[in-house]
């Protein structure tokens, strides 16, 4: 991935893309758990690709901001069509782009005229920010061929300090409506919980294949955490990442802030 440099005339977009990358990606970290967290997460969400699709499978990654994973698979072989609704965003994943097969589809992703299914879609951090999660899984389904793959990330709903509403218990999610795709944290409306994804996962025709929990308080910096990660051998904060994997399934899915999953369309 090609390092670019900040200029003054960039449209505001790329400003806070930059400014993500520089913990993301250029390693200039200005919160440590975020950092740690963000490094996990594209761990995983790689790996989760790699286990089940060889280099040149096609695939789609929606809402994909800066386009960092776009880049990553697309450098690891994949054939990679990045998408976002932001399409002055395009230019500046451009920028950073340097090797392998990326192509670009800004726009809706559920309305776009692709020739043909994906093998797999990508959505890292997106379905926390919809009304309908129902209906986002069954419109990404449509994206992708039979015996295809989904591969999404997002915070785990029923992490310890989760305080956001349940979808299943929301009797009209469409009062959540106005309030969609905004970015960030501040655009989250359900955090679904593990068994919420599998239920979710059926009704739209898809087989939960994987799911992960990951990243505990002290790997994000939670519970005044931070400082310590600063302080602490990146070999010890593994250490712990990888011990609290091995807790009791309960207290386990209690203390992960991620989860990620793989879903896998029926043929």
């Amino acid at each position: 991935m090609r390092r670019v440099r900040a200029e003054a005339t960039w449209p505001e977009s790329w400003k806070l893309s930059y400014a993500y990358d520089l913990e993301e990606v250029y390693g200039e970290i200005t919160h440590r758990g975020y950092a740690a967290a963000y490094r996990e997460r594209r761990r995983h969400t790689l790996n989760l690709i790699a286990e089940v699709l060889p280099p040149g499978s096609r695939i789609l990654d929606i809402a994909a901001a800066q386009g960092n994973f776009s880049i990553a698979l697309a450098e690891m072989g994949y054939r990679v069509t990045w998408n976002d609704l932001r399409a002055e965003l395009a230019d500046y994943v451009r920028l950073k782009h340097e090797r392998g097969d990326l192509a670009f589809a800004p726009g809706n992703a559920f309305e776009l005229p692709f020739e043909r299914a994906f093998d797999a879609v990508l959505a890292t951090e997106i379905i926390e920010h919809v009304a309908h999660p129902d209906r986002f899984l069954a419109n990404v389904a449509a994206l992708v061929r039979p015996h295809g793959h989904i591969v999404l990330t997002t915070p785990n709903g029923a992490y310890f300090r989760n305080r956001l509403p349940k979808f299943s218990d929301c009797p009209d999610p469409g009062v959540f409506e106005a309030g969609q795709f905004k970015p960030n944290a501040d655009g989250h409306i359900f955090l679904l919980y593990p068994d919420e994804l599998r239920d979710l996962s059926v009704r739209a025709g898809l087989e939960l294949e994987r799911l992960l929990l990951f990243t505990n308080p002290l790997t994000i910096g939670h519970v005044r955490t931070e400082r310590l990660l600063g302080l602490l051998p990146a070999s010890l904060v593994r250490a712990v990442e990888q011990g609290t994997r091995r807790l009791p399934p309960a207290l386990h899915r209690r203390l992960m802030f991620q989860m990620g999953a793989r879903l896998r369309k029926p043929g």
